[in-house]
């Protein structure tokens, strides 16, 4: 059934994200704060654009975002042309912006207060999975608003899943990172270990990868790793904004996360050494740099 579609925040994931609520016949609606992305979306993809979060959201049957970090979060849901301003009864609000717990929880707060549902549901699967709508989508909130909006998700992901109660999805989201950093700096190490001593990469992974080390990042980066090029996915900028979320929501609960804390230390040299938009895989470059 054809809906009315708002989505907020046309990045390198939502950009593609909308297009597959488009393709699948929805009527959709989008915003973002350079509008020239929004231009460039409409050559490729059915729909309108508008200058606000509130116009967009205004009419909408289903809304979605996928914007930076908690501040641009809050900008486009509570701010003065958000969509809070129009949003209406009835209607799902899908938040897919990694974000923490806690905003994922006073919107929830606020959307039982006004009438609509809401849904914090993160993505997994980077810039390919999105383009390829491929994403996995870990999501908290409550099931009648769930089974109302999975259609809708299912547009732009292979998997969905819902977690628990609002916030469970962030929470998940977070677990993912971690132990996508974890892989990463391991991987980082036997990569350089083996260059070291002298193995053919390709050799050794082709062997390895077909056992209980292999990993997502072993079979889609070791190559580039080895190659010494980052500029295949999701940036450092962006795992040291999660890692942060992280480490914050760890000290609430009380968890240990003293891998995590180390891997971010390593992210932040990254940075300085001039790596913020390379991708997260970059952690390699530091055990080469120290030869």
């Amino acid at each position: 059934m054809t809906c009315n579609v708002a989505f907020i925040g046309l990045g390198v994931m939502g950009y593609p994200m909308a297009g597959y609520i488009s393709k699948a016949g929805h009527n959709v609606t989008v915003y973002n704060r350079t509008t020239t992305k929004a231009d460039k979306w409409l050559t490729e993809y059915e729909g309108s654009k508008v200058d606000s979060p509130s116009k967009a959201a205004s009419g909408a049957d289903y809304i979605f975002t996928c914007v930076g970090n908690d501040n641009d979060l809050r900008e486009v849901t509570f701010g003065d042309n958000g969509i809070f301003k129009t949003i209406k009864k009835g209607s799902v609000y899908i938040d897919n912006t990694t974000a923490s717990a806690t905003i994922a929880r006073e919107i929830n707060e606020y959307s039982k207060k006004n009438g609509f549902g809401f849904l914090d549901a993160p993505v997994s699967g980077g810039q390919a999975g999105a383009e390829n709508g491929a994403l996995t989508v870990m999501i908290g909130g409550d099931k009648k608003d769930f089974d109302k909006a999975k259609d809708k998700i299912d547009c732009y992901s292979r998997k969905v899943k819902l977690i628990g109660v609002s916030g469970s999805g962030q929470l998940t989201k977070m677990m993912n990172q971690m132990c996508i950093a974890g892989a990463v700096q391991g991987l980082s190490e036997a990569i350089n270990f083996g260059i070291n001593a002298g193995l053919d990469m390709d050799v050794v992974m082709e062997t390895i990868s077909k056992g209980a080390a292999q990993s997502w990042q072993m079979e889609n980066r070791y190559r580039t790793m080895t190659d010494d090029k980052f500029d295949y996915g999701f940036a450092v900028d962006w795992m040291r904004k999660d890692l942060k979320i992280v480490i914050e929501e760890a000290k609430r609960n009380g968890s240990p996360v003293p891998t995590t804390e180390l891997i971010d230390s390593y992210y932040a040299e990254v940075q300085k050494m001039g790596g913020n938009r390379w991708d997260s895989s970059s952690l390699i470059a530091l055990l080469k740099k120290k030869k």
